[in-house]
């Protein structure tokens, strides 16, 4: 990269701030020792009115590491299956520290996505807890074959939280993780761990909608994490050891794992970590427990703003706010600043790149539709859709393609589109979009069909897969819609089989009850005699995606601007 002409983007850089800054990576276990020896007794999480300190934190990883060490998963695969809770990071940095690769799970997806991650990945061992839905689940993935083992983590260690978990009976295939953590042992030695050793199979969606994982190293994690680091220190957003952090973001999202908890652990920052969001937490919070930094999605700010008194809230002690993983509605960000005196900005980023990608600079003025600028040591481009050898130049609209020290190794079990997706080391992103003169990256659309519902990646074709099963479905198509809260919802055009009943949206949702996600759940539904095709047959969403246009239903999934990183938000088309 030295050798090559500056880029655009570079003029644009705020003072104090470069590209080319230096980028070390490491392990993720190697990252936590340096956090414990620079910041040891400062805590690093707040969960339920309890701080653990980057020390306590260190010590309850090795404990993990020692316990799963034990049980012979040094260098296999082990399913994290948790909502925001302590046991996420300490499973995380104690898989790392024996070489395990982590496959992360959302509460989110039904059993047959679960079967099929488990399946794909080779995970036989689940890390969940007692919390009822969740290890309900975690016992029929056992009982249908999917797991040998379940490591179950009792929730009432971190404090109460008002729901009634269940109860730990020990067994062959279930173990009680609170126990083995009080009995591990530390071995004189850890297995050997390098760099460039996959940590991480985060799932994101296919070019057919089918989920595939994305392999992470530490190297790709570490990089995100220090091109994250150079940006805000370039422009003294932040104060290393300082900041208090809001992360309501669910830990299995690529987003809340490394833009936000693994990025902010590296400067020794404290992250008040959250179950969920919830508007009067989120508040408090900010008023009383002074948080210093908030990343959010679009829906976070619709509800925050929503409140009748927001104008008189205090938002005094933050400092910067982010939103990702949806297109941010210009209204809404302007209500933001207006009310709170805040910019709310976003950037661009995917799973495949840990989510790094684009940033917008402070203070520099929002530029409508912008994604911003490419983060350090990272190289955007747009090139030919039908040539992606062929470099395009400022306003050319095509495909942006992406190279960095963060992005992914390729995609597990996946040989095939792996060669597809990667031309002259740059990761083939999928999205349409321009750079303007002065460096500065646009969205206009997308080159697949992806939804992004409340911040999360929702494939049409898994959803149209899982309605095809009703008996009285002859033809489906799904498309996007606006969605007045989630951003973009699934709409069902269904073609129903001769002689069939009438078919209701509750009855369908009622249908798909065990075959989809909550997020993928269709929120509207249009009976149709016939559906739009191709010339030469083919169901023709850009069709119907027109016709709504007409008539002033836009369709989202045909040419909205993502804003966020991954798309994850800072970006990343997962869960």
């Amino acid at each position: 990269m030295s050798a090559r002409p500056p880029y655009a983007w570079e003029r644009s850089y705020p003072a104090g701030t470069q590209w080319n800054a230096r980028l070390d990576t490491t392990t993720l276990p190697d990252m936590l020792d340096g956090c414990i020896a620079q910041y040891g007794e400062r805590p690093a999480i707040e969960y339920r009115d309890r701080e653990i300190s980057y020390r306590a934190l260190g010590t309850l990883c090795d404990a993990a590491a020692a316990a799963l060490l034990d049980l012979g998963l040094s260098h296999e695969t082990l399913g994290l299956y948790l909502p925001n809770t302590p046991h996420h990071p300490l499973t995380l940095f104690g898989a790392a520290r024996i070489g395990a690769r982590v496959v992360q799970l959302s509460p989110l997806d039904s059993e047959r996505e679960l079967a099929f991650k488990l399946e794909d990945t080779g995970a036989r061992v689940l890390v969940t807890t007692n919390r009822p839905a969740l290890l309900e689940m975690a016992r029929r993935l056992v009982a249908a074959g999917r797991l040998d083992r379940l490591i179950v983590g009792d929730d009432s260690r971190w404090g109460p939280s008002g729901i009634g978990c269940e109860r730990i009976d020990e067994s062959d295939d279930c173990l009680d993780f609170d126990r083995l953590l009080q009995w591990a042992r530390v071995p004189p030695q850890w297995p050997t761990v390098a760099r460039d050793d996959v940590v991480l199979l985060q799932f994101t969606g296919g070019t057919t909608g089918h989920p595939r994982a994305a392999m992470l190293t530490h190297a790709n994690l570490t990089a995100a994490v220090a091109s994250y680091r150079a940006w805000a220190r370039g422009q003294t957003m932040l104060s290393p050891g300082r900041e208090r952090v809001i992360c309501v973001l669910p830990l299995f999202h690529i987003y809340a794992l490394s833009a936000v908890l693994l990025r902010h652990f590296a400067d020794g920052n404290e992250v008040l970590l959250r179950e969920r969001f919830d508007v009067e937490t989120a508040l408090s919070d900010i008023e009383i427990k002074r948080a210093t930094l908030f990343p959010g999605v679009p829906t976070m700010w619709i509800a925050l703003m929503s409140r009748p008194d927001i104008a008189q809230r205090d938002f005094s002690s933050l400092r910067a706010c982010a939103s990702g993983g949806a297109p941010l509605p210009p209204q809404l960000a302007q209500q933001f600043q207006q009310t709170t005196g805040l910019t709310l900005r976003n950037g661009y980023g995917m799973t495949e790149t840990a989510p790094a990608g684009t940033n917008m600079a402070q203070p520099d003025p929002v530029r409508p539709g912008s994604i911003g600028l490419p983060l350090p040591g990272i190289v955007l481009e747009v090139v030919d859709v039908n040539d992606p050898r062929r470099l395009l130049g400022p306003g050319q609209v095509g495909e942006l393609r992406i190279m960095g020290a963060n992005v992914m190794k390729g995609y597990w079990n996946r040989p095939e589109e792996n060669e597809k997706a990667f031309v002259d080391g740059f990761f083939l992103t999928g999205d349409i979009g321009m750079m303007d003169q002065d460096g500065y990256f646009f969205l206009v659309d997308r080159k697949k069909d992806m939804l992004i519902c409340g911040g999360y990646n929702v494939y049409p074709q898994v959803i149209e897969d899982a309605v095809y099963e009703h008996p009285d479905v002859a033809e489906v198509i799904v498309v996007g819609v606006p969605d007045a809260y989630r951003g973009e919802a699934a709409k069902v055009f269904i073609k129903l089989r001769p002689g069939s009943g009438p078919l209701t949206l509750e009855a369908l949702r009622a249908f798909l009850a065990d075959k989809l996600g909550r997020h993928e759940m269709p929120t509207a539904l249009e009976i149709r005699a016939e559906l739009p095709r191709t010339a030469v047959g083919k169901h023709s969403r850009r069709a119907l995606a027109a016709e709504l246009s007409s008539r002033e239903e836009v369709p989202m999934s045909m040419g909205a601007a993502v804003a966020g990183p991954g798309r994850a938000g800072p970006a990343g088309r997962q869960p």
